[in-house]
């Protein structure tokens, strides 16, 4: 028998916790900021949408 993170890789099995302990709290929406490079991690592996979003440094 494999744990999550063998099925998964570590990194995704680490995303995957963070979206059901954000889902058990009762949360919305989880958002997750990435370099360019971890594009095809983030919505291939871990199942992310792309959206428009904006950033304002303060």
């Amino acid at each position: 028998m494999t744990g999550a993170g063998e099925r998964l890789g570590d990194g995704a099995a680490l995303v995957a916790t963070a979206v059901e302990h954000a889902r058990v709290a009762g949360c919305e929406w989880l958002h997750v900021d990435f370099d360019d490079h971890l594009t095809g991690f983030y919505f291939e592996s871990c199942g992310s949408t792309p959206t428009k979003a904006d950033l304002i440094s303060l």
